[in-house]
C-alpha cells in the first residue's frame, strides 16, 4: 500500500498537508525522523500512515492516557487494529493484549514510557515484529523542555532490543536545545532527518490586554468575535463559574475539566465539536487530540507558566486558515499567582518523604510490596486523612512522578467488564443449583460473545432494562456471581489512578537527584520569566513567540495588539512598581484625595498612575475612606 492509498482508504483524505508526505517518506526509508509540527499540523498522520504501509506493528509511546484512548478509538473506527496499555488495567488484560501483538494482526500498540520499559513489556516486545517506534510529545525527553519526564529517558533502552527498527519523534513545541536533546537521547542514527514547519501563523492575531475586570472583557470579545471559542481558566471551579456567566449573557457554553466523569467529558466535547454549544470553558486538560478547524477565538483568563503551553493552547484556533484571535487577559495578579505557584512547585525532601509515607499507609502497603499495583486515587480524601494541604500535596506527587516512584493518571474512564471463569460443564451444574441466575447468565452468553475467553465490556443499565429489573438489582446479582467464583465482574471506574512504579520503600530511602532538581527549578523560573515578558513587553506578539522558538528573523505580524497600537498608556512591570512605591510613601505620610495623589506625579504619566491606582484599589491595597481620601492598607 502506498501512503496515498493508505490515506484515502483509512482516513478518507485525497492529499497530505504540507510537509506530511516528506516526513512519511523519511520514515519509509527507515531513517530516524524528528517532526516538529505546530498544534493542528497533523502529527499523528506522520506515523500512522507509514505504519500502515509497513509490515509489522507500530509501538507508540505517549504520556497521556486520554490521548492514547482517543487515538485508539479513532483508529478502531477507521478499521485499524489498535490497543493501548495504561494504568488501571488488570495484569491478565495486559498479558492478553501483548500476546495478541505477538500472534495476532495488531497494527498499533500504545504504551506509556513507564510501561514500555517494564521487564514484562520488553520480553514480549522481543517476540513482536516491530516495524516502527513512534514517540509522541517527544519534548518530554529533554530537561530543557517545559514538561520533562525522566521516564522518557528510558525509551532508548528499547532501541537495544530493536536495533534495526527506526524511530519517529513528534512534538508541537521545541526550542533548539530541546531539538538537539531529543535526537541525542533517542540515539538517532546517521542520516536521520529533522523536519520543522514554521511556527508562523499568518491568520492568527495574538492579543494581550491588561484588564482588571477580565469577565467583562471576555464577554465583550465573544460578543464581537462570532463563532466557536475556547476559554481557558485556572481551575475546575472556574470552568463551571465562567460557563454560567456566559450562559446568563446569552452565549451558549459548557465546561470541561479532568474531574468530570468520562462519559460526560466526551458528551461536552462532542457537543462543542458539532457546534451544539458555542464556547467550551476548560482547564489545560482540554485540547489534546482535538482537531476542530473553525475555532475563531481562544481566550486565556489566566497566564500559563510557559510559552510552550500558551502557544499550544492559543494555536487551537484558526486551523482552517481564516482570521482568528488568541487573546490573553492579563493583570498584575497573574504575576503574583505565577510567582507563588513557582515557590510551591519544588517542595523539600522532608515533605516529599512525608507524603510518600502517607501513600503507603493510605493503601496499607507493606515495605517491599506494591510494585505495579494500581489504585483509585482521591487527592481530597487522601489530604484530609493525613492532614495535608491538597495543593502542596499535588506538587509533591508531581515530583514523585518525575523521580519515577509513582505514576498518577488523569481521571480515567474504565468501562465495566465481566468474564466467565469456569468451564461450561461447571456453569451448567451451577445453574441447576441456582435457577434464579439462569435468565441472567443466558442473556450474558447470548449478548456478549467471547465472555468465556476474555473480559467483555458491559453496560449495566442496558442489561438491566433488557431483563426488566433495576440496575441496583442487576449489580447485586453480578456481585453474587463474582463472589461465587462463576465470573469476574469489574464495575466501571471513573477516577484518577495511582500506580506504584517501585516496591514501597522506607520513606527515608526516598532520594531526589538534587542536581537535576535544581536545574529543573532554574529552567522553570526562566520559562516563567519569558512568559511574563511576553505579557508585559510592548513588542510584536508574533515576533516574540517566534523568537522564543528560535525563528530570529521574522517580520512584524501587523495584526497583533502591539502592531495595531493599542498600548499608548500601558504600564509595564517596572513602571508599575515605581508608581506603587511612590504611592505607598505618599499615603503612609498622609491620606489624600485621588486628584491630589495623581497631581503628585508628572503630567505625562497621568494615565499610567490612574491605571496603577485602580489596580491597587481592586486588590484592596488602597482603601477609599468616607472622606474620599485614599488610605494605604498594604493587604
Amino acid at each position: 500500500m502506498t501512503p496515498h492509498e493508505a490515506l484515502k482508504q483509512y482516513w478518507g483524505f485525497e492529499n497530505f498537508r504540507p510537509m506530511q508526505l516528506k516526513i512519511i517518506q523519511s520514515v519509509l526509508e527507515q531513517k530516524d525522523t524528528l517532526a516538529l509540527l505546530p498544534t493542528g499540523g497533523g502529527k499523528s498522520i506522520c506515523f500512522q500512515v507509514p505504519a500502515m504501509c509497513l509490515s509489522g506493528i507500530c509501538i507508540v509511546v505517549s504520556p497521556l492516557i486520554s490521548l492514547m484512548k482517543d487515538q485508539v478509538n479513532t483508529l478502531s473506527n477507521n478499521g485499524i487494529n489498535a490497543y493501548a496499555i495504561y494504568s488501571g488495567m488488570k495484569k491478565s488484560t495486559i498479558d492478553r493484549i501483548l500476546d495478541n501483538c505477538i500472534h495476532g494482526k495488531i497494527d498499533f500498540l500504545y504504551l506509556s514510557p513507564e510501561r514500555l520499559t517494564s521487564n514484562l513489556a520488553i520480553e514480549r516486545i522481543k517476540q513482536m515484529n516491530v516495524a516502527l517506534i513512534a514517540v509522541d510529545e517527544a519534548h518530554c525527553i529533554s530537561q530543557w523542555g517545559y514538561d520533562f519526564r525522566p521516564s522518557y529517558l528510558n525509551i532508548a533502552k528499547i532501541r537495544q532490543v530493536l536495533p534495526q527498527t527506526s524511530i519517529i519523534a513528534l512534538t508541537a513545541t521545541a526550542t533548539s536545545p530541546v531539538v538537539k536533546d531529543i535526537q541525542e537521547k533517542l540515539l538517532f542514527g546517521k542520516g536521520s532527518n529533522v523536519f520543522q514547519k514554521s511556527f508562523l501563523r499568518h491568520n492568527l492575531s495574538y492579543v494581550v490586554l491588561r484588564e482588571e475586570n477580565k469577565q467583562a472583557k471576555m464577554l465583550d470579545i465573544l460578543q464581537k468575535v462570532r463563532g466557536s471559542a475556547i476559554v481557558y481558566v485556572q481551575n475546575r471551579k472556574e470552568t463551571k463559574d465562567i460557563a454560567m456567566v456566559l450562559n446568563r449573557n446569552g452565549i451558549s457554553a459548557n465546561y470541561y475539566h479532568a474531574g468530570l466523569k468520562g462519559e460526560l467529558r466526551e458528551e461536552v466535547q462532542n457537543n462543542w465539536v458539532q457546534n451544539k454549544i458555542r464556547v467550551i470553558v476548560a482547564t489545560n486538560a482540554f485540547g489534546m487530540g482535538i482537531d476542530k478547524p473553525d475555532v475563531r477565538a481562544v481566550v486565556h483568563l489566566t497566564l500559563p507558566d510557559s510559552l510552550e503551553a500558551y502557544f499550544q493552547e492559543a494555536g487551537r484556533c484558526g486551523r482552517d486558515g481564516n482570521k482568528a484571535y488568541a487573546v490573553l487577559l492579563f493583570n498584575q495578579t497573574d504575576r503574583v499567582r505565577l510567582e507563588k505557584y513557582f515557590s510551591q512547585a519544588y517542595p523539600s525532601i522532608k515533605e516529599i518523604r512525608r507524603v510518600y509515607q502517607a501513600l503507603g499507609s493510605y493503601y496499607q502497603l507493606a515495605v517491599g510490596s506494591g510494585l505495579w499495583q494500581t489504585f483509585d486515587f482521591d487527592i481530597v480524601d487522601f489530604s484530609k486523612t493525613f492532614n495535608l494541604n491538597a495543593l502542596e500535596t499535588l506538587f509533591v506527587l508531581k515530583v514523585l512522578m518525575k523521580e519515577e516512584y509513582i505514576e498518577l493518571s488523569e481521571n480515567l474512564f474504565l468501562p465495566s467488564t465481566l468474564q466467565i471463569i469456569i468451564r461450561k460443564e461447571e456453569l451448567y451444574d451451577y445453574l441447576l443449583r441456582n435457577s434464579k441466575m439462569d435468565k441472567l447468565l443466558k442473556v450474558i452468553l447470548r449478548s456478549y460473545q467471547g465472555a468465556f475467553s476474555q473480559p467483555v465490556k458491559i453496560r449495566e443499565g442496558q442489561l438491566a432494562r433488557f431483563l426488566n429489573i433495576s440496575q441496583k438489582k442487576l449489580e447485586a446479582l453480578l456481585f453474587k456471581l463474582h463472589k461465587d467464583g462463576i465470573l469476574r465482574y469489574d464495575p466501571q471506574k471513573d477516577a484518577p489512578q495511582l500506580t506504584f512504579l517501585t516496591e514501597r520503600l522506607p520513606h527515608e530511602e526516598i532520594k531526589i537527584d538534587q542536581t537535576r532538581y535544581d536545574f529543573l527549578k532554574e529552567r522553570h523560573q526562566k520559562r516563567m520569566n519569558k512568559t511574563l515578558d511576553y505579557a508585559e513587553t510592548i513588542k510584536c506578539r508574533s515576533q516574540m513567540l517566534l523568537d522564543y522558538f528560535d525563528d530570529k528573523d521574522s517580520d512584524i505580524c501587523g495584526i497583533c495588539d502591539v502592531c495595531l497600537g493599542r498600548h499608548e498608556n500601558y504600564v509595564n512591570n517596572d513602571e508599575y512598581e515605581n508608581i506603587k512605591k511612590k504611592v505607598e510613601t505618599l499615603l503612609k505620610s498622609s491620606p489624600m484625595e485621588l486628584r491630589v495623589l495623581v497631581d503628585s506625579f508628572s503630567p505625562n504619566i497621568k494615565e499610567k498612575v490612574l491605571e496603577t491606582v485602580q489596580h491597587l484599589m481592586d486588590n484592596n491595597i488602597l482603601i477609599c475612606g468616607e472622606d474620599n481620601c485614599l488610605n494605604w492598607s498594604g493587604e
